[in-house]
């Protein structure tokens, strides 16, 4: 396989067992850097393997159903994946705070549904960054975090 397939299959097993239905948070260990960046909007950026699993653990504690699944083909160049994917979730757990604007209290029951578009950079085989644009607008508003014009 070349770098770009191989890197294509590293983002693939990353989207899914990261940030799709059924977290696997032994996926950090094995193919994310030690200092990996994780970027977005919606969020204080994230450094290093811990700083992700404390992020994720959060993350689905407060949404217990959150996945996000990709839209279409990973498109990859060198050590850069880019993928599109939608996803969300409902806020049926714990109070949230890991948001740049508001707090949710405990399970609010509102429901988020967003889309993206991620560049991933993958060196010897590890995610040395995830930088994404994502419709944090969409989501916080429908968290009830912004308020519609």
């Amino acid at each position: 396989m070349s770098t770009e397939q191989d890197n294509k299959a590293i983002v693939g097993r990353w989207f899914t067992e990261f940030w799709g239905k059924n977290v696997n948070l032994g996926v950090i260990d094995e193919i994310a850097a030690p200092d990996m960046l994780l970027k977005y909007s919606l969020h204080e950026p994230r450094r290093g393997r811990d700083d992700i699993k404390s992020f994720m653990t959060d993350f689905r504690a407060a949404f217990p159903d959150l996945n996000f699944w990709g839209t279409a083909d990973l498109l990859a160049e060198g050590d850069y994946v880019v993928g599109q994917w939608e996803g969300g979730g409902t806020h049926t757990g714990s109070a949230f705070s890991d948001f740049l604007i508001g707090r949710l209290p405990a399970a609010t029951g509102r429901k988020m549904h967003f889309t993206g578009t991620t560049v991933l950079k993958v060196i010897n085989g590890k995610i040395v960054q995830e930088i994404g644009l994502d419709d944090g607008v969409t989501a916080l508003t429908q968290l009830g975090l912004l308020k519609a014009a």
